[in-house]
């Protein structure tokens, strides 16, 4: 099996509550992904081009208007701006063979819109499957953690609308969405407990990716961590 650079790059997308360190995750792969040698891709969701980018700040813009969007309007936002940034810069990545990273991705909006605030499941990836012309990551790491602590983590002036305006109760369904989509999924999900140092959550981070079959060599997980445990579905779910 030959690892690194091949003809159609790889799609991982790192999923999880607010504040449960998706950003983070993804410059420490980011680095390790350019000392490695391996060509990187990083997809800003929602926003990542210029018409995403105007859809973001009707998300997530100061005012009534972001606030006041009704669940529908919100849901097909998020898949607008999603379309594009497929369109723009997912998929010209991957035939460039790039390592493509997006922080949040089709599962956010079945998590929030849908188990979140209720909308049909069924009815969002029906949507979904449109939107993306039927991409499916490669790849899905669950960075789990408990809503209080996530939501805790973040600076009040850094709060987005679903902080903000949606009570406790929303997030905690967030998060049961989020693991009975790995529960659906486990040949797609990895979970990784995202209640410890950022550098031990890395380390379970390219477990996962190790795992997948002919995934890019991003180097020894130990050099980031100390921790040898490994993500919840990585052991017995991704293959390979």
């Amino acid at each position: 099996m030959t690892r690194g650079r091949r003809s159609r790059g790889w799609f991982i997308t790192i999923e999880g509550p607010d504040g449960s360190g998706k950003t983070d995750q993804a410059a420490r792969l980011r680095a390790r992904a350019r000392a490695a040698g391996i060509p990187f891709v990083l997809a800003r969701e929602p926003g990542g081009t210029a018409a995403g980018e105007r859809i973001r700040d009707i998300l997530f813009g100061s005012g009534a208007v972001s606030a006041g969007l009704d669940r529908r309007t919100d849901a097909l936002l998020f898949n607008a701006s999603r379309a594009q940034l497929v369109a723009e810069v997912v998929e010209p990545g991957l035939a460039d063979g790039a390592l493509v990273v997006a922080t949040r991705f089709a599962d956010s909006t079945v998590a929030y819109q849908g188990h979140g605030s209720g909308l049909s499941v069924e009815d969002l990836r029906t949507i979904e499957r449109f939107t993306t012309a039927g991409l499916r990551p490669d790849l899905t790491i669950l960075l789990d953690l408990e809503p209080e602590i996530g939501l805790g983590r973040k600076a009040v002036d850094d709060h987005n609308k679903f902080e903000t305006h949606f009570d406790l109760d929303f997030h905690r369904r967030v998060r049961a969405g989020y693991l009975a989509m790995a529960t659906d999924e486990p040949e797609r999900f990895a979970i990784v407990d995202a209640n410890r140092p950022a550098g031990d959550v890395f380390g379970d981070v390219l477990r996962a990716i190790g795992r997948l079959p002919d995934g890019p060599d991003l180097g020894v997980a130990g050099s980031d961590s100390d921790s040898r445990s490994e993500p919840r579905a990585a052991r017995s779910r991704i293959p390979g």
